[in-house]
């Protein structure tokens, strides 16, 4: 078994900068942009030459809500959608979903899966699985390998940040071959895993709520809104869509968040098993984030904008509502006081570790 902490120490996630003074809004692009040439200018400009010439297909390897999207999404601000995009496989089986509802879509779907696709069951066959035509619900791995291939055909070549594969344990070995699938993969495969507390994901599934009219996403506790209102009934705050055209919505919480991260449990415990299985891997570039640092040395390693807040609500009398913020702190799985830490200071940690692994 690895030993992450000594294989991938604590230090690893340290983003303070000696001698750097300046403080920086993360949730303003433009001082993103100024951060990222702060904290790693001369790890993006290596990077930026890599690609020049070069591309790596990376995985993700993280639990639900653990923020890979997010991440993808950083990495495209960063370095350009020219140069990497995302894909989420989970996004391609339901884009496939749709395209069967058209003939049209559906033919020409039958007609690269049979060109393309290899497998112990015909193409039809697992078709008819994939729509839930039989009763046999076990669909090829080959399958959605195809899918996804499919997906990248469509697309210029970049270095592509893959989400959602492998999703079990037997498709580990897949991945490992999932570039000889793609005819211009001659570089790197990387496994990027992110290791979040639990205490984390609970209070983004918790305290997630979302606009009934436009479906933008928040967070009462981590990601609020410029205005919150209050409902007397329930004595319970809420937040407000941004969006001008939903004119002050109220945002909802969605159904079945309210269990929190018991609701998905087996899948959390599954996600365990699998970083810790890729990481055992030989001869494979492997990546670690951590979302957290533990609050005793939290100010060695982190500038204090860089920790993610924790909003909370107070009711003024005249009615309104006052948003106030403060540092998150929370338990993370060994039981240590830790605070969170905001997106782009963990992509920080991503780039430094890319450099180091592609631009030796």
């Amino acid at each position: 078994m690895v030993d992450l902490k000594k294989e991938f120490p604590e230090e690893l996630s340290k983003t303070k900068v000696e001698d750097l003074n300046k403080t920086f809004d993360l949730s303003d692009p433009e001082q993103r942009k100024e951060y990222f040439k702060a904290k790693v200018g001369p790890e993006i400009e290596a990077l930026k030459k890599y690609f020049e010439d070069n591309t790596f297909i990376a995985y993700w390897l993280g639990k639900k809500n653990s923020g890979k999207g997010t991440y993808s999404k950083m990495m495209m601000e960063i370095f350009g959608k020219d140069v990497i995009d995302h894909i989420s496989v989970g996004d391609v089986v339901r884009s496939v979903h749709d395209d069967i509802s058209d003939e049209n879509k559906k033919a020409e779907l039958l007609e690269y899966l049979n060109q393309n696709y290899r497998g112990y069951i015909s193409a039809q066959e697992a078709m008819d699985r994939f729509v839930g035509k039989t009763q046999d619900k076990l669909l090829p791995t080959e399958f959605i390998l195809t899918l996804v291939k499919r997906e990248i055909d469509k697309k210029d070549k970049k270095t592509l940040f893959i989400d959602g594969f492998p999703r079990d344990l037997d498709q580990v070995s897949y991945s490992l071959y999932f570039r000889d699938l793609i005819n211009y993969r001659e570089d790197t495969d990387i496994f990027v895993g992110i290791d979040i507390p639990e205490a984390v994901i609970d209070a983004r599934m918790k305290a997630r709520v979302v606009c009934p009219k436009c479906h933008t996403p928040r967070n009462l506790k981590l990601f609020t809104t410029k205005n919150a209102g209050y409902d007397k009934e329930t004595d319970t705050f809420y937040l407000m869509c941004d969006n001008v055209e939903c004119d002050n919505a109220r945002m909802v919480s969605k159904e079945g968040d309210s269990a929190g991260i018991e609701s998905v449990r087996d899948r959390l415990d599954l996600d365990d098993k699998l970083i810790e299985k890729v990481f055992s891997l030989h001869g494979v570039p492997k990546i670690l984030l951590r979302n957290s640092v533990p609050v005793d040395i939290v100010k060695e390693t982190t500038d204090e904008y860089e920790i993610t807040p924790e909003y909370f609500y107070e009711l003024n009398n005249d009615g309104s509502v006052e948003i106030l913020e403060k540092p998150w702190t929370f338990k993370d799985d060994e039981g240590r006081e830790a605070n969170s830490l905001q997106s782009p200071a963990v992509a920080v940690s991503l780039i430094r570790q890319l450099a180091g692994i592609l631009t030796k």
